[in-house]
Parts: structure tokens; sequence; C-alpha cells
């Protein structure tokens, strides 16, 4: 099947995800814009209101002062910014509410405004002045009205010239923003299209020469060592990037550490199963030559392919264990269960299959967890026969039961040949061993530890190993104590206080 490529060189972001951006950007700019240009309009609006009020005022005093002009005053006064008309006619414009604020002076007076010929086309964003704007106020004088007009026309053409200006410099910011724009969001998403890179290439593994796939290999180990912002540039104020990349980084870790454990556990299982397999295959070849008139050659054969047979499905039945521990699909029944009782009879056990090494054991009464008693078990016995194999026979295998601090102890102490400084903190990785070449007369595989610190794992609890070469080894498993058992541990203080 034929797997489409992405041609685009790298670095480059999908327009998209530029578009959708730049476009939100560009709008949000438009809209910063425009409320600006309503909070000048508004601002003009109100200012040229409250001029008009003063001046109208003023004029009014004069008025009341000197009387109402006559007709060839108000002749002369056309030449002015002002007029003073005698009568009541007709205004031309819009009779403002008489609910608007005004001066005591004015105060009853009935106002008109005459934008003129002035119109704001939104589709072109521009203004048209022709013809003249005014602002009248008409009084009653008792009688007698007279109005006064203001002409507006200066300011609001001095204001139009200036709205004019700012519209071109706001649409020149638009349009320069709009490609600049462009550039900066590419620049700062450019090292997330690098982490897309990377583990782009991740994915092209399997079609690689051995080559590359080293050199591949050796660039994870460069990403494990080091920080990826070190690989991909991340300015410092992006600090949400540099959370990404932390992320992705640990997310590779994850996933080196993972794939390794993989192929290690694959090689190691592959090297356990390869002996019992050329062991069975040599006695096989071995009866089919001369071994099938031979009864001792024929027995030795069965013995043997019988012994290699049983420690190969141990081997399959703890890789099972193990698989399906991994992938959570292991069956956990806790209940609440008396950890000496199950130590005593697995002790028991013990005792009647061996018969060459002495045990002893330390309990104390009733320490109960809620644990699985199947898995419990098991833990129990492995550490038991692990103790068994590297004791020497006649030497002392020590069993104790203890509670302290709201946890369940269990101990195994053996006397055999102990485990060096070296190897102590990996005792519990799979397939491993001490010695191996004890391995084949011991019979361990170097899983039995691994499956038990992943049932103690699995019950929260953890492991205290202590060992000395030439002494021995004891292995401490620490067990939350079951809810019941706590509970019950500060009841019984307080009677023994009492009984005191």
């Amino acid at each position: 099947m034929n797997q489409k490529t992405d041609k685009r060189p790298p670095g480059r972001i999908k327009s998209s995800i530029v578009l959708r951006l730049n476009t939100r950007l560009f709008f949000r700019l438009l809209g910063i814009y425009l409320g600006m240009d309503i909070l000048l309009t508004l601002l003009f609006t109100g200012g040229m209101f409250i001029w008009s009020e003063q001046r109208c005022t003023e004029i009014d005093q004069l008025v009341q002062e000197r009387g109402v002009p006559t007709a060839e005053a108000t002749r002369w006064m056309e030449a002015g910014d002002y007029i003073v008309s005698a009568g009541t006619g007709p205004h031309e414009g819009w009779q403002l509410p008489e609910w608007m604020p005004a001066p005591d002076e004015t105060g009853d007076g009935t106002r008109y405004f005459n934008p003129g010929d002035t119109s704001l086309f939104f589709g072109l964003l521009r203004f048209r002045h022709g013809g003249t704007t005014s602002y009248t106020v008409e009084m009653p004088n008792d009688g007698q009205p007279y109005a006064i007009t203001l002409d507006l026309s200066s300011p609001v053409t001095f204001f139009v010239f200036v709205t004019r200006i700012l519209l071109v410099v706001q649409l020149i910011s638009l349009v320069s923003n709009l490609f600049k724009n462009a550039g900066t969001i590419k620049k700062t998403l450019r090292p997330i299209q690098e982490l897309a890179a990377a583990a782009a290439r991740l994915n092209t593994v399997s079609g690689m020469s051995p080559e590359e796939l080293q050199m591949l290999a050796g660039k994870l180990n460069e990403i494990n060592a080091t920080h990826l912002d070190t690989r991909i540039s991340v300015p410092g104020t992006q600090r949400e990037l540099k959370t990404l990349a932390t992320a992705i980084n640990s997310m590779l870790d994850r996933i080196n550490e993972a794939y390794r454990s993989q192929m290690r556990f694959v090689s190691d299982a592959s090297h356990e199963l390869r002996t019992p397999i050329a062991v069975i295959q040599g006695y096989a070849n071995m009866l089919n030559r001369w071994g099938k008139d031979d009864p001792a050659t024929r027995q030795e054969a069965i013995d043997a392919i019988t012994a290699e047979a049983a420690s190969m499905k141990e081997l399959v039945e703890q890789l099972l264990f193990l698989a399906r521990g991994d992938n959570e699909s292991m069956h956990v029944e806790f209940e609440d269960l008396d950890l000496t009782a199950v130590a005593a009879e697995v002790l028991r056990e013990t005792e009647m299959i061996d018969q060459t090494h002495q045990f002893s054991a330390q309990w104390e009464d009733h320490v109960m967890i809620h644990a699985d008693m199947g898995l419990v078990k098991q833990a129990m016995r492995i550490l038991v026969d692990n103790s068994i194999k590297y004791t020497p026979a006649g030497g002392n295998i020590r069993l104790a039961v203890s509670s302290e601090g709201g946890n369940a102890r269990l101990t195994v102490q053996d006397e055999g040949q102990g485990i060096d400084a070296e190897s102590l903190p990996h005792i519990f990785d799979r397939f491993y061993r001490t010695d191996q070449s004890r391995a084949r007369q011991t019979g361990g595989t170097g899983l039995g530890l691994a499956i038990a610190k992943w049932i103690v794992d699995r019950h929260d609890g953890w492991f205290e190993v202590t060992s000395r070469e030439g002494i021995g080894t004891r292995i401490t498993v620490v067990i939350p104590l079951a809810a019941v058992n706590q509970s019950e541990k500060p009841k019984e203080a307080e009677e023994e206080k009492k009984l005191a």
C-alpha cells in the first residue's frame, strides 16, 4: 500500500493554522480600531455639545443685557460664528429631547441640531461633508422669543479631516499587520513543526537501513541525554513551548526506555528458551541414532527431556505472568487476610518438601493485610525458594512476620552466599542473576524476584534488602496493614493502659 508523504520543506507551518490565527488577530485589531473610532466620535460629539451650551449661555447673557438684535444686526452677525434672530420659525435639523442636561440660564429653551450634509459610509469608511452644521437654542423670553444659532462647520470640518487621516493610518496598519502577523506566527510555531518532524522521523524506523537506524539510535541517545530544547530553539519567553518540549522529551525517554527494556526482555527470553530447546533436541537426536535399543540411554534422555520441558513450562508461565502484569490484565482479588497464617502455611509446605535445611520462625499473631492471598503466597514461595537455592545444605532459613508503624513486615533471612554490592541494585531486574555460572545448577530463570516485585508493588508495598557476601541475605517485604487492623491497634493500646 502506497503511503503519502508530505513534500513541504521542514519548518513550514500548515497554512490553515497560520490563516486561522492571522484572521483572528486581524479582526481583533479591526475591532479595537472601530471601538477607538466610535469612542473618539462620542468624545468629540460630547465635547461639541458642552462647548455649544457654554457658548449659548454666554450669548444669552449678552441678549439679556442688550436686548434682542434687530434684523439688520442679525444680518451683520452672519459674518461670525453665531446668529441671534427674533421670533420663532422653522429650524433645520433634529429637535433634541428635553431631558438632555443644560445650564440653568438656557434650561427652558428648545434645542435643535442640524448635521448638515455629513454622512458616514461604513463600507468605505470615509466622510463626505457639505452644507452647514449648526446648533440652535430657541428661548421663550417671556413671550418675545428669540433663537441662538451656532455655526459648527469649522470644528466638524477639522474633525472630518483628522478622522480621514486616522482611518488611512488604521488601514495601513491593518494591511501591514496582516503580513507581519503571518511571519510572526510561522516563526513562533516553527519549534512545534520541528517537534512534529522529529516525531515523524521516529515513525520511519521500520524502513530504515542498519546505518540509518544506528544514526537514529544515536540521536535518541542524544535526546535522552540532553534537554529537548537544546536541539529545538525555543526562546525564553515561550514558556508554553518549553513545557511542550519538556513533555515530549519525557515521553521520548519513557518510549526509549520501554523499547530497550522490551528488546532486552525478548533477547533474554530467547536466550533462556534456547538452552532447554537445544537440550531436548540433543537428546531427541541421541534417541534417534542409538538410544532406541539402549535402555539406560533411553531413560537418561527421557529424564532430561522431562526436566527441560518442566523448566521451559515454568519459564513460559513466568513470562505469561509478567506479560499479564504489564498490560494490566492480571486478576487481583483483594481480601482481608492474616499474613502470619499465610506465612506459617508456606513454611509447613516448604518443610515437607525440603529436608536439607533448617527452618525457624518468629511470628506476631494476627497481622492483618488487605491483599490477594494467591499472589502473596507466590511472592513468599519465591523468596523462600531463592533462600533454599543459595543456602548450603544444613544452613538455617528464618521467616518472621511483624507489624510496625502501620505496616506489615515479612522477613526471609538465609545463610547463603550473599549478594555483592554491585549486583544488589539489579536483583529485581528481569533475567538478572548474580552468578551466571550457577544458573543451570540452581535452575533459576532470573524472573522470580521480578515477579515478587510486581506483586509487592501491586499491593502498594516495597522491599528492604540487606546482604553480606559469605554471610547471607535478608529480604523484608513491607505491606500496609488492613484498615481493620490499624483501627484496632489504638483500642488495644488503650485497654493495655487501663489494665496497667
